[in-house]
């Protein structure tokens, strides 16, 4: 009895699967229109709103980049010549002297004394010299005598003249004009021959030296100019020009030392500040250029996303210089390509994209950038 009903009963599951399914089928060949629209919505949801910009062609002056230090003028540690306690201090730190200023004096008494003694010599020298010419024109004296009386009056000449340049060296001055340093020393203390005792910098113009591969040498020229920026003055850009190049060959490193001159009227630029160098080696050329956000790099490799009919279409690319916002396309692109500037990070090789606004090129010719990148409101009828 019960084998019966369990039979029974799997008939009428089996009957029920057929039936079903059956409808459902009649359903799906009934809608077909469903089916074809289905991948036009997928396809239209897909389409990825960017920004782009035109590749143009701008002119572009070559050369190199490097970094570099900047370095004074003149620059020197003023050091005494002679032993001595300091006696006063004509200076205050971080202000302007000049050239032959006054800027420590140590005691003198005692080379005063010096000086004094050497002129009194000096003074009873020339006397006795005086007499022993007149004697030796009336015959009371040999020629001997004189000639003595004349040495003696010339060694008290010398030993006036060294009590003098001692005292001299008494008295420290600028050596050249200049912005003096911090110092070391104080009024009283006794310091010694070579002691360190403050530094003096002339800063304007200010030296440049930095370095480049030997193989851009037959490039360089004296006079060559060049563009200076500094990560500690963002936006601003100061002109200089080449002063000198190194004859000697670093075998190390395989590279020229330069020393270039900046002008640093207002001060600004302070010795041992790091620089960044561009060297303007070549004539103004033409090249082509892209706004430097539609750059993506990957690893040590450069890569730009192109619109070709509508789709996003991956391209590596070789930088050259950048400038102003601008960097130079050498290889992967042409004139007239259409590169995504923003929106990158949506993108894949073959993606739809709709170019939502068209940024001006990099030579600001083309059209404006809009304010708002959503498209407009349809009106209604």
């Amino acid at each position: 009895m019960n084998k019966a009903v369990i039979a029974l009963v799997a008939v009428a599951l089996v009957a029920a699967a057929g039936f079903v399914g059956f409808w459902f089928g009649q359903q799906r060949d009934a809608s077909p229109a469903t089916q074809v629209a289905a991948p036009k919505t997928n396809a239209a949801f897909a389409s990825v709103v960017v920004e782009a910009s035109k590749v143009a062609k701008a002119a572009l002056p070559q050369g190199i980049t490097a970094v570099g230090s900047l370095r004074s003028d003149e620059s020197v540690t003023v050091r005494p010549e002679v032993a001595g306690r300091i006696n006063s201090i004509h200076f205050h730190e971080g202000e302007r002297v000049a050239k032959g200023a006054p800027l420590v004096k140590l005691d003198t008494s005692v080379t005063e004394a010096e000086e004094r003694q050497a002129r009194a010599n000096l003074t009873w020298a020339k006397q006795k010299y005086q007499r022993a010419l007149d004697l030796e024109k009336q015959g009371f004296i040999s020629s001997q005598a004189k000639d003595e009386a004349e040495n003696n009056l010339k060694v008290s000449e010398a030993a006036l003249a060294l009590a003098e340049a001692k005292l001299a060296k008494l008295t420290i001055t600028a050596p050249f004009s200049g912005i003096i340093g911090l110092r070391s020393v104080s009024v009283g203390d006794y310091v010694k021959e070579g002691a360190d005792m403050v530094n003096l910098e002339a800063i304007d113009p200010l030296k440049v030296d930095f370095r480049v591969p030997e193989v851009y040498l037959t490039q360089l020229r004296v006079g060559q100019t060049l563009e200076l920026t500094l990560d500690a003055m963002p936006g601003r850009t100061y002109q200089g020009k080449l002063l000198a190049i190194n004859p000697l060959i670093d075998a190390a490193g395989r590279s020229v030392v330069i020393r270039a001159q900046v002008k640093n009227q207002d001060a600004a630029l302070r010795p041992g500040m790091f620089a960044r160098v561009r060297l303007f080696t070549r004539d103004v050329q033409e090249a082509l250029v892209v706004p430097e956000q539609a750059i993506v790099p990957q690893g040590e490799e450069w890569f730009v996303y192109r619109v070709v009919d509508g789709k996003a279409q991956r391209a590596k690319v070789d930088i050259g210089q950048r400038r102003d916002g601008k960097a130079e396309i050498v290889k992967g692109l042409d004139a007239g390509d259409l590169v995504v500037t923003a929106g990158q990070l949506k993108l894949r090789e073959g993606v739809p994209v709709q170019v939502a606004t068209t940024q001006r090129d990099a030579t600001g010719t083309g059209a404006p950038p809009k304010a708002d990148a959503t498209p407009a409101p349809v009106p209604k009828s």
